[in-house]
């Protein structure tokens, strides 16, 4: 599966690369990870190591990561991603550079890859976990049409299990 970019109508999304390494790595902080998995890196190193290993994913297509950019500046704005693409129902994920936050980009990336995922892998739905708390990510979800159909326990947080309906193009 080739993928060259995925246009929006402020971002442009393009598979990460090498080339987005830095700052995805200094956008990642405790703040932004409370309602993550996972805490950030301890080094450039680290991350490094995991973005390396995202890379044959995206190659293959099996599981996508994105950087998400400004369309005008180019500007990073976060990253956005589709697992378990050969699923019935493929993973939404999204995170937004603090420094972005509060202008809509993280539901219009989200709203961008469900549409091109829907008319190209034509899942049955998506999953779309979010931490019970991250209202923000909720409010993504329900803007999509997604409903609550399950519930989750992390070490850090509690989730809830959204699933998204295909997206239609506008």
């Amino acid at each position: 599966m080739t993928i060259v970019a995925i246009d929006g109508p402020r971002i442009i999304l393009r598979p990460f690369s090498a080339t987005d390494a830095d700052e995805a790595f200094f956008a990642i902080t405790p703040n932004l990870t409370r309602f993550m998995s996972f805490d950030p890196p301890p080094s450039r190193a680290a991350f490094d190591a995991i973005w390396q290993a995202w890379l044959p994913a995206i190659a293959d297509g099996s599981d996508l990561t994105f950087c998400i950019r400004h369309r005008d500046s180019g500007r990073f704005l976060g990253l956005a991603g589709l697992h378990d693409t050969q699923s019935a129902e493929p993973e939404l994920g999204i995170w937004i550079s603090e420094s972005e936050h509060g202008h809509g980009y993280g539901r219009e990336a989200v709203k961008v890859i469900a549409r091109w995922a829907t008319a190209a892998l034509k899942p049955s739905s998506f999953r779309y976990p979010v931490a019970e708390q991250n209202l923000s990510s909720r409010r993504i979800a329900e803007a999509l049409g997604g409903q609550v159909v399950d519930r989750e326990t992390h070490p850090k947080y509690a989730s809830v299990i959204y699933r998204v309906p295909p997206v239609a193009s506008d």
